[in-house]
């Protein structure tokens, strides 16, 4: 088969249903959502199947090795809730112990990157506070496509066959090098290894995972490779349900985990943008734009001093997500030239393969949902013999003594992957999220504000093209991409923006998003997919 162009132009629509409705990366993903749905199951039930499809389906980019968070919105009790997925560091890791190996900062291809993986944990916990089946019920598809097959995905396949160095580098790759090369799009791919993880959670739950010969095989290879997690880290791990944090965009509540996620740098940029009136500007404009990127950057400048674990460091959310902290800080932005970058500490390396869904059940409930493995196929080591890639989220701790993200023993690190979902006059308004490390919350920001700002509907807020600013580093780059004017990327470079346009395969920097609008009225969803991706709207 001809080898597909990759220009991710789309012609798709709006997707409108009534009695449920899946947005996934992958569509055998996405259906295999909608078949829960379909059997009676709801917004939870549906999210961790589909999550589970995505680990067979995109491997490299979430897995059961890696971690997860979600919000999840009750329609009876018009409630949102967190769950927080993430893993911790183990025991036996100090802060001390790592910088008498020399390192400056976390080496994200090393074994102590690795944080306990709390994906199983986190869907069976989300089963049993808002599902209606169980993992045995909801693993069905994802087991079959492990070891019956699937076709690879164009987009999915393009990253895996540009991983092949890395994957033959790795530790236990075998399954991922299908004969020896990585598979091309449409290539079958079978995933024995994982399957039979798979099935041994079905049948033993999250026990099954986390104790045995799972946890065993996790441990002896990450031992072989220089790591200390133990069996007990492992048997200890739990999630923990957390108060979402919030604030007002004109009339929208949105919605994120709290830190050690990264969603607080969303809602600090909404905050900051809202003292500007960005509706009366084209979302093209120069100065549309330029008032955007310096809010994210100031937004930058807070992420990387404050989110840390808040179970062991002081984040002052609350006074962060005050409206005249965001006054304070908007007043700083000169409409005509950027400021300064703002001091970052620049602690952390840039990883972007995560997965992202949303769920809209046919009652109104829904579930924002990620999963990742941070970095591409995470730390380079799989489990041997089970076929699970772990994570090296601990490539996000600071090594700088006395930060509030400084590695410590059982905690948890900066967290780029964050779920989104807003609320308009206490009724669900939209379950959304851009996924791709440090571009989410700036793809949180964008898609709110073109939903919000400029009535788009959500196809057409993940259509319009994207900006990506480098993190707020000093002299970092603003990444436009293709579709903007060059008109208006020379007047940004007027200002003072060091501007570099992103085109074909480079807009991967751009993220990937699904987004489901709930007409609370009418009973009716509204879902758009992500035009840079392989995924769909799957809806009934």
């Amino acid at each position: 088969m001809k080898t597909m162009s990759f220009d991710f132009k789309s012609r798709r629509s709006m997707i409108s249903a009534r009695r449920g409705m899946v947005g996934a990366s992958n569509p055998l993903a996405a259906q295999a959502g909608l078949n829960i749905l379909r059997q009676g199951g709801n917004a939870a039930d549906a999210a961790i199947a589909t999550s589970a499809v995505m680990n067979v389906t995109d491997p490299g980019s979430c897995g059961i090795g890696g971690d997860c968070f979600a919000l999840y919105y009750d329609a009876k009790t018009k409630q949102v809730t967190a769950l927080n997925g993430s893993g911790r560091a183990p025991q036996a890791l100090t802060l001390e112990s790592v910088r008498d190996m020399g390192w400056e900062r976390m080496n994200p291809r090393h074994a102590h990157s690795v944080t306990v993986p709390g994906a199983v944990r986190g869907w069976d916990d989300l089963l049993r506070r808002h599902g209606t089946m169980t993992l045995a019920d909801v693993l069905v598809d994802a087991i079959y496509y492990a070891e019956e097959g699937y076709p690879t995905a164009p987009v999915v396949g393009h990253r895996w066959e540009r991983s092949g160095a890395f994957l033959r580098s790795a530790a236990n790759a075998e399954d991922y090098l299908p004969n020896g090369a990585t598979p091309k799009a449409s290539q079958i791919v079978r995933l024995p290894g994982l399957a039979k993880s798979l099935r041994a959670i079905a049948a033993g739950g999250p026990a099954a995972f986390y104790t045995g010969p799972i946890a065993e095989a996790i441990v002896s290879s990450l031992a072989e490779q220089g790591g200390v997690m133990t069996l007990d880290d492992l048997k200890k791990h739990h999630s923990t349900w957390d108060e979402p944090i919030h604030t007002d965009y004109r009339g929208v509540t949105v919605y994120e985990c709290p830190p050690n996620g990264q969603g607080l740098t969303a809602l600090i940029a909404l905050n900051i943008a809202e003292q500007f009136d960005l509706g009366s500007l084209p979302w093209d404009s120069p100065r549309r734009l330029h008032l955007m990127v310096e809010s994210m950057r100031l937004a930058w400048a807070d992420a990387h001093e404050y989110i840390a674990d808040m179970r062991r460091a002081d984040v002052p959310v609350k006074k962060l997500l005050s409206k005249e902290y965001a006054a304070g800080r908007a007043a700083l932005i000169s409409p005509h030239r950027s400021l300064d970058p703002p001091p970052s500490p620049g602690e952390l390396p840039g990883g972007s393969d995560t997965i992202y869904l949303s769920v809209v059940d046919g009652a109104g409930n829904a579930c924002s949902f990620i999963k990742s493995l941070y970095m591409g196929f995470g730390v380079g080591i799989v489990a041997k013999g089970t076929g699970i890639w772990l994570q090296n989220r601990g490539a996000g701790f600071s090594l700088v003594p006395g930060h509030r993200n400084a590695l410590a023993p059982g905690k948890r690190p900066y967290h780029t992957i964050i779920p989104g979902m807003a609320l308009k006059d206490g009724e669900l308004w939209a379950s959304f999220g851009v996924m791709g490390g440090f571009m989410q919350p700036q793809g949180h920001f964008q898609v709110i504000s073109a939903m919000v700002d400029d009535d788009l509907n959500p196809q057409e807020a993940l259509n319009r093209p994207r900006w990506y600013v480098d993190r707020g580093q000093p002299g970092g780059a603003l990444l436009i991409e293709e579709g903007t004017p060059f008109k208006t990327m020379a007047d940004l470079a007027e200002r003072g923006h060091r501007i570099q346009p992103e085109a074909g395969l480079g807009r991967g920097n751009f993220g990937r998003g699904q987004i489901i609008r709930w007409d609370a009225a009418a009973a009716v969803m509204h879902g758009g997919s992500e035009p840079r991706a392989d995924g769909q709207i799957a809806a009934y």
